[in-house]
């Protein structure tokens, strides 16, 4: 099973072609979350915020809420099958978690290693730091989630695209 990272647009095309057993989605707040269907029920988690890293003027920044949120549905996860992750363009949030998930998964598994697979399975991902950072104190990681991140992102190119093609990331390491 893998963890399936894609923008807001092929949510449902990536729902047809995987079958994940849960789905996470992270949109601005006002914005319409795809539709599921009833055979997502209870395993669609839906989070309204706003692509930030640090508190701006009239935007909705990720909370400690949000982690928890997270974390506890990410746990749930049996990886009896895949897990879809989206946000708007499938760049930021959406990487944050899936970065998230393979951390909370893998907790002996070396956070550089997770994080050089997640910029070898794309190189347009840019996880949100202060997901990942919040993420990396609840889960006890001492700095190295972040570190991880911030250390894998030298040399990136600049991004072009408003959205990523969908990647997946290996759920154990």
């Amino acid at each position: 099973m893998n963890i399936i990272v894609c923008p807001l647009s092929r949510v449902n095309e990536m729902i047809e072609l995987h079958a994940p057993e849960r789905i996470v989605s992270m949109i601005n707040p006002g914005c319409d979350f795809p539709e599921s269907g009833p055979a997502y029920a209870g395993r669609h988690l839906r989070l309204s915020f706003h692509d930030i890293d640090m508190a701006e003027d009239g935007l909705v920044e990720p909370s400690a809420g949000h982690i928890d949120d997270l974390l506890t549905f990410l746990a749930d996860w049996e990886r009896t099958a895949g897990i879809l992750i989206h946000c708007h363009g499938g760049v930021s949030r959406s990487t944050a978690v899936a970065f998230m998930a393979a951390c909370l998964h893998n907790s002996s598994a070396d956070e550089r290693e997770i994080a050089l697979a997640l910029r070898c399975a794309s190189p347009v991902a840019r996880p949100n730091r202060a997901l990942v950072r919040m993420a990396d104190e609840v889960l006890g990681r001492s700095g190295r989630m972040i570190a991880a991140i911030e250390d894998t992102a030298h040399g990136l190119p600049e991004i072009t695209a408003e959205e990523n093609e969908p990647f997946t990331l290996p759920a154990v390491y």
